[in-house]
């Protein structure tokens, strides 16, 4: 039974939950949500209705996402324990930190920060091979039917990519490519115009035919191989040819709730698992949801999380410490006894800004997909190789200069990543699949969602569109201060600047909150949906 109430909001019409009963997808734009539901409707299963929302939005949101990028995946198949996979480019062979050297930092754009593999086709590659394993039937083309055709044939231009067009454009003028591609008649495309991108659709209908290996080991491997030089990466043949998706285990935190789920180490998932541990350790659960006790607890939780991933977190294989074991309450004693609820306290280095998407996927036979996808920034690098149309991330600026981290930057190395993709298992049969974008504001948002819905019984889009909070960047915001949705009552605010925390308030729906989503599949068959506000974000269920 389905007992959360919704109830009306300030400041903007309330969206109510979304509910389905044979399936259901959810993602930052609805075109993506379309793409995924119409596989569900052909008796496609939930990682084939992901791959064809994973080629349509890296079409049509190709400011936050696409090809050229990394991506991750958590799998749930009844009866089965979860799985995941890790789709994560590793640095270029050729590369080296004496190559900055005199830099403070690796660029956060152009060649020099194009360095690390595109992993995002590994992934889907490697979830097509699973769900063929499943029984899967759908083809390839079929798969990026919907892709190759807005790629070929427009899409409507949103708000957000005319503006970080506008916003990207003075950076990437000089950018091998960008400015060909991304503007039309040498100026940023116009909300709702129509935006073409022919190479890039060439590239995906020459996939379909030759097959998603080619990306690393046929023919458009080599042409990219070719253009990525001749930009002055220093990526190659043979850093293609060494890429290959795995499967891995995920994370796991037993919870009074259930099991949450949470992708493994390059990533940030056990950061976003450390912050509901520590809230739950210290009470959170006993809170109310927007006070300001609450909102504290979180911020505090978050910065000894952030803690904990400056000092540990990277390629698994330069870790001290399994990502495991940093869940262990043992390790976590001294962080929560570090946390003041009358104080706030001091944190650690902040990531800079980052552009991704979140999407999910629930089909009726309950196989669950929780995914995100990502060129790093938005935009990525700003490099776009010009005969295939591919923009290349700029992951590479993850890593660090200094010896002393664990994300020294090294040949062959996997970066650390903010994108972290989670899932629920809950103690009475739900299965909950969210996420979000958004760099620093990844995990904290995935907490907020989480938390409204799983421990305060507050309906599934309440536990989106509330107002949220974000201590850290975000994109067009690098800042340490604590950023508050400026729907939070005044006397929250107040009381929380009274505990020492610096306050930023932001728009009523801020977009640098994230673009948040989720779907809950009940023992019942019941599917619920929730899509963000904040973004061109949809639920499609049937």
């Amino acid at each position: 039974m389905i007992e959360h109430a919704e109830k009306p909001l300030t400041g903007k019409p309330m969206l109510n939950t979304t509910y389905g009963r044979r399936g259901m997808a959810v993602a930052p734009h609805s075109l993506a949500a379309e793409s995924a539901l119409s596989i569900l409707r052909e008796k496609g299963n939930a990682i084939e209705a992901m791959i064809a929302a994973a080629a349509t939005i890296a079409v049509v949101y190709p400011h936050k996402n696409g090809i050229g990028g990394d991506g991750f995946w958590l799998i749930h198949e009844p009866g089965r324990p979860p799985v995941g996979i890790s789709a994560c480019g590793r640095s270029a062979q050729a590369i080296h930190a004496s190559l900055y050297a005199g830099k403070p930092e690796i660029p956060f754009h152009g060649p020099e920060s194009a360095i690390t593999m595109a992993g995002t086709l590994s992934g889907w590659q490697e979830a097509l091979a699973l769900s063929q394993e499943l029984g899967g039937r759908i083809p390839l083309s079929r798969l990026l039917a919907d892709a190759c055709y807005y790629a070929r044939e427009g899409i409507p231009v949103t708000a957000g990519q005319a503006l970080a067009t506008i916003r990207k454009a003075p950076e990437f003028e000089h950018q091998s490519g960008f400015t060909r591609y991304y503007l039309v008649k040498g100026k940023p495309p116009v909300t709702g115009s129509l935006f073409r991108q022919p190479e890039l659709g060439m590239t995906l209908e020459h996939l379909v035919h030759s097959g998603l290996d080619d990306f690393y080991r046929g023919e458009l491997a080599q042409s990219m191989a070719t253009d990525l030089a001749a930009a002055g990466s220093p990526l190659r043949l043979a850093d293609f040819n060494a890429c290959h998706a795995s499967r891995v285990t995920p994370l796991m935190l037993r919870h009074p709730a259930g099991q949450i789920y949470n992708m493994t180490a390059p990533t940030q998932g056990v950061i976003s698992l450390i912050i509901l541990s520590l809230m739950e350790q210290l009470g959170g659960s006993g809170l109310l949801p927007e006070s300001a006790d609450f909102i504290h607890l979180a911020v505090e939780a978050t910065k000894q999380a952030f803690r904990i991933r400056d000092a540990y977190v990277g390629d698994p294989d330069a870790m001290t410490v399994p990502a495991q074991s940093l869940l262990h309450p043992d390790f976590l004693a001294p962080y929560a006894q570090a946390i003041s609820m009358q104080k706030a306290g001091g944190w650690g280095s902040m990531t800079s800004d980052a552009d991704t998407v979140w999407m999910g996927v629930i089909d009726g036979q309950g196989r669950a997909v929780s995914f995100i996808q990502s060129n790093y920034h938005e935009f990525g690098s700003g490099v776009v190789l010009p005969s295939s149309g591919i923009i290349w991330q700029n992951r590479g600026c993850s890593f660090s200069l200094n010896p002393r981290s664990v994300n020294f930057l090294k040949p062959g190395k996997l970066p650390f990543h903010t994108l972290n993709p989670p899932l629920v298992q809950f103690n009475d049969g739900r299965t909950l699949v969210y996420g979000t974008m958004g760099g620093d504001g990844q995990p904290q948002t995935q907490a907020a969602v989480f938390t409204r819905y799983a421990l305060f019984n507050l309906s599934l889009q309440q536990a989106v569109t509330l107002p949220r909070w974000l201590l850290g960047s975000t994109w067009g915001r690098n800042s340490d201060t604590l950023k508050l949705e400026s729907r939070f009552d005044p006397a929250i605010i107040a009381e929380l600047k009274k505990r020492g925390h610096e306050i930023e308030t932001v728009g009523a729906f801020e977009e640098s909150m994230g673009h948040a989503g989720a779907i809950v599949h009940h023992p019942s068959g019941i599917f619920e949906g929730a899509a963000d506000p904040r973004s061109n974000g949809g639920v499609a269920g049937f």
